[in-house]
């Protein structure tokens, strides 16, 4: 049984947790940009922000999260920092995030490295203080575990609150099929569609998928580099608005 559930933190049905990818020139550009991108996303209906140092660094990541919880504390967000499970975890406690994600719990290392890192996973997840949600197949990850994808999953249960799935990378569509796949394979755990929906595929993805990470699909030219547009996050929104009242 997870320390944390799935429904304590996102009381809403098909939560939206929309990426915060910390582009900027400096420091202080990075935080501007950040509060101005927060606020609108917010105003523009998403449920939750993700804290990750796509573009920035752990120095952006903490200063956003800092002012967070200190400017916006009734806001819902959470944390990544790419490769870093154990600071990941450490930033949201330290801030107030209820929430982390780490891009893979299970399958991308070879067999003798695993121990350890499920050692690191269970740790943390035992703590229970942060709902973590974890990758299996993920974008720009490697397969390396030579388990099976059934096992992976299995494993990856035991080691976060939520899965994610992905398709091949940022802002790419992640396939109805393996949506379905991993559904099969999970049952009723909790399953984050983290990759590549758009207001267009949000009925059938997101009829199967608990929720959703949304990060280009919310910006000037759907890419990672371009600004937030609060029409695109509206559109979108607006959709999930729709399926949520079937729920």
């Amino acid at each position: 049984v997870p320390a944390m559930e799935w429904k304590e933190v996102f009381t809403v049905d098909k939560p939206v947790l929309a990426m915060l990818h910390l582009m900027g020139s400096t420091h202080a550009d990075v935080l501007e940009r950040a509060k101005k991108e927060t606020d609108l996303l917010f105003e523009a209906g998403v449920d939750a922000v993700i804290v990750e140092d796509y573009f920035g660094d752990v120095e952006d990541v903490e200063a956003v999260l800092q002012w967070l919880q200190k400017e916006r504390p009734n806001r819902l967000y959470g944390v990544n920092v790419l490769d870093q499970f154990e600071k990941t975890y450490q930033l949201a406690e330290a801030y107030g995030a209820k929430f982390m994600q780490v891009d893979s719990v299970a399958g991308h290392l070879p067999p003798q490295e695993d121990p350890a890192y499920e050692a690191l996973c269970k740790k943390y997840h035992e703590k229970g203080t942060v709902l973590i949600l974890g990758g299996v197949r993920f974008k720009h990850q490697p397969i390396l575990s030579g388990r099976s994808l059934e096992e992976d999953l299995r494993l990856g249960m035991q080691r976060c609150d939520a899965i994610v799935v992905t398709g091949e990378g940022t802002g790419m569509n992640t396939s109805i099929e393996k949506i379905r796949q991993f559904r099969d394979l999970m049952g009723d755990f909790p399953l984050v569609v983290g990759a590549g929906l758009t207001a267009q595929t949000v009925p059938e993805q997101l009829s199967v998928g608990d929720g959703a990470i949304v990060g280009s699909t919310f910006k000037e030219g759907r890419k990672a580099k371009g600004e937030v547009c609060k029409a695109y996050v509206e559109e979108f929104m607006e959709q999930v608005r729709k399926l949520r009242k079937g729920y």
